[in-house]
């Protein structure tokens, strides 16, 4: 299936990562982090100084107790830390300097759901709708990956699997064998290794099926490739995977060892030299910002895409889906005169600024004012929380068959049932990234739709 999103937006952020990969420092620590992982309740198996090998489990989830949280590496449990009352924020891991080798792989397919769950694999899996991790017991109508990725500075899908194809084949074979419904992936019509590869595969897996998406942002949001080719409807459940994972998990049946790999970006405009790098899942990130940043002060480190990324600090950890990491200038400064000054060098989708005439246009004078203006990217909100504005601008951006303005406002008011008739299952909190960037009043709008799907969840268990 040929896929076009035509309603949407791309964001021009300065900063892509060049296709080569930057020699990794030294990196010592490895966490886990129960936040990462949308509503679940940690229980702590292991303590501080504590041996731990690859696969051993850190924690696990009190409503999925077969489900756990495991090492990605051998090693010394360094720290659990807590935050407020006592909440489970990360186990952290010191890595040994010698890792052990992979053993064999696995050999028993009537329990795979079994294996997958004890060595830690299992969390890759999303469920929809909630975004929470996927129960085992459940069998979904589809499993969808996403090797299309539009967001921002996304890391390209065909520079990150080269090389992996042979684990690749293995995770499709193992998603294959977890539903009895399709296996969707979606590519970019231009792929030159996924797309190809992954073809190639079809007649082997016959419930593989290969689509192509093109369009802008969210294009490459799993969300918006599932309502263009299986909608979700009350009472049925769709999983999600990252396009790495499924070549972890491949690994993982091949070899018998739990030892993820993430091949991630780090961009944007405060980043030295924009490279990739592949470490270990959950790793430290303070050696390689301390090399890469042009700035100690006023920087926002996202773990993620600049509409829906983590903050984190410069000590912190690669989140646990994550395959991007951005740097931008923080917006911690006043604004002088707003709005009155022409604003050639601002972001602008309501055509408030100047720039907003100039950017896309086909005219000389505008390509060169761009030019000697290029649109700058920060944190800055550029005013002040203010009332709810129906604007009209939030169908242009959202391709969803839903009407984004009044879902949000069934949102804010929690009114379920209203939620329900209006699609609340088909999105997540990243399928309104758009509205809340272009939104005029500032409104937290993926802070909203989370607060209502988790409330949603909760008066079902």
């Amino acid at each position: 299936m040929n896929i076009k999103i035509k309603k949407g937006l791309d964001l021009n952020v300065l900063g892509e990562a060049e296709l080569e990969f930057a020699i990794v420092p030294k990196i010592e620590d490895y966490a886990v982090q129960p936040v990462d992982f949308v509503g679940m309740m940690p229980k702590l198996l292991v303590e501080e100084g504590q041996q731990v090998c690859a696969g051993d489990a850190l924690f696990y989830d009190k409503r999925q107790p077969e489900v756990l949280f495991c090492t990605p590496v051998d090693g010394v449990v360094k720290s659990v830390v807590r935050g407020a009352k006592r909440k489970l924020l990360a186990v952290v891991v010191t890595a040994n300097v010698e890792q052990a080798p992979a053993s064999e792989g696995f050999t028993a397919p009537e329990k795979v759901r079994e294996f997958l769950c004890q060595k830690g694999m299992w969390t890759a899996l999303r469920q929809r709708p909630f975004g929470i991790v996927a129960n085992p017991a459940d069998s979904p109508k589809a499993i969808f990956i996403t090797a299309c990725e539009s967001a921002p500075l996304s890391a390209d899908a065909d520079f990150v699997m080269a090389g992996r194809e042979e684990a690749f084949a293995m995770g499709l074979k193992t998603l294959c064998g977890l539903t009895q419904g399709k296996v969707h992936l979606c590519c970019k019509p231009d792929s030159t290794c996924v797309k190809p590869f992954a073809e190639s595969l079809q007649e082997n897996f016959s419930q593989l099926e290969v689509h192509t998406v093109s369009g802008p942002h969210p294009s490459g949001n799993v969300g918006t490739q599932i309502a263009a080719i299986d909608p979700i409807n009350k009472g049925e459940v769709i999983w999600t995977i990252g396009l790495q994972d499924v070549a972890n998990m491949g690994d993982l049946m091949l070899t018998g060892r739990y030892a993820p790999q993430k091949r991630f970006a780090l961009a944007g405009p405060e980043v030295r030299m924009p490279r990739y790098y592949e470490v270990t899942a959950g790793a430290s990130l303070s050696s390689i910002l301390d090399q890469q940043l042009k700035h100690q002060d006023h920087v926002r480190i996202i773990s993620g895409d600049v509409f829906t990324g983590t903050t984190i600090t410069k000590d912190g950890f690669l989140g646990a889906y994550d395959t991007l990491v951005t740097l931008l200038p923080e917006g911690d400064y006043y604004d002088f005169m707003g709005w009155l000054l022409p604003g050639l060098d601002k972001t602008s989708y309501s055509k408030t600024f100047l720039s907003g005439w100039l950017v896309g246009s086909d005219c000389k004078i505008a390509k060169l004012i761009s030019q000697f203006f290029p649109t700058k990217v920060d944190t800055n909100l550029h005013g002040g929380v203010r009332p709810f504005v129906f604007s009209g601008n939030f169908e242009k951006v959202f391709p969803f068959d839903i009407y984004p303005l009044q879902l949000i406002k069934a949102a804010i008011i929690g009114d379920i049932e209203l939620m329900e008739n209006l699609g609340i299952y088909e999105v997540e909190p990243e399928d309104f990234a758009l509205c809340e960037f272009i939104d005029p009043s500032k409104t937290e709008i993926q802070s909203v739709i989370r607060e209502a799907l988790e409330t949603i969840r909760k008066e079902a268990m």
